[in-house]
């Protein structure tokens, strides 16, 4: 199958249903359908949701997925700082930060939470391969807002590890909030730092 070899030798492992149009030139909805269940079928690609594809036997990480799964989105929360080594309790959840509705997604034995910021935090991050992550100081300011939003416990800070934490850093988006949510944090930095 041509198609198969279009998708083998692509060099991206996230695709959706348009991209493989692209790829393929297949433009008839239904021409196109048949040919991605076939290789799904045939192990070629992995469904992760309606329109989200993976190419089997890609080398493609749990940041990524959740990044294309959602966006925008960046990996936030609880993840980063365990993967900055904040947090040395892996999380069980792959969580994210997005300006978008919040929502939670099962793929492949994986829970991805991706919880919703106000637009105006929606900063912070940079690139690390294929997916965007936020820097230490700003997962823990992502944290802290969900802890003073009482949407998030205290419980993981008592068991972070803050001296590679700038507290400039997470100082700094202290203005692009309200006064009340503000103060809350102002209260958890000088607890925690």
């Amino acid at each position: 199958m041509e198609t198969a070899n279009l998708l083998e030798n692509n060099k991206r492992s996230l695709l959706t249903t348009q991209d493989i149009s692209r790829l393929t030139g297949v433009e008839v909805t239904r021409t196109l359908e048949n040919n991605i269940r076939r290789l799904i079928e045939k192990n070629i690609l992995i469904s992760l949701e309606k329109g989200k594809y993976m190419v089997a036997d890609s080398d493609v990480s749990d940041f990524e997925i959740a990044n294309f799964l959602y966006s925008p989105s960046y990996i936030s929360f609880e993840t980063a700082l365990n993967y900055h080594g904040i947090l040395s309790q892996f999380p069980f959840e792959i969580t994210s930060a997005t300006s978008k509705k919040s929502k939670k997604k099962e793929i492949l034995g994986k829970t991805y939470r991706y919880i919703k910021i106000n637009k105006r935090l929606y900063m912070g991050y940079y690139k690390v391969g294929n997916c965007l992550i936020a820097y230490p100081e700003k997962a823990l300011f992502d944290y802290l807002y969900m802890v003073a939003l009482k949407k998030k416990s205290e419980e993981y800070l008592n068991e972070m590890d803050f001296s590679n934490i700038k507290k400039r850093g997470v100082e700094e988006y202290l203005p692009l909030l309200s006064s009340k949510s503000k103060k809350e944090i102002i209260l958890l930095i000088s607890k925690y730092l």
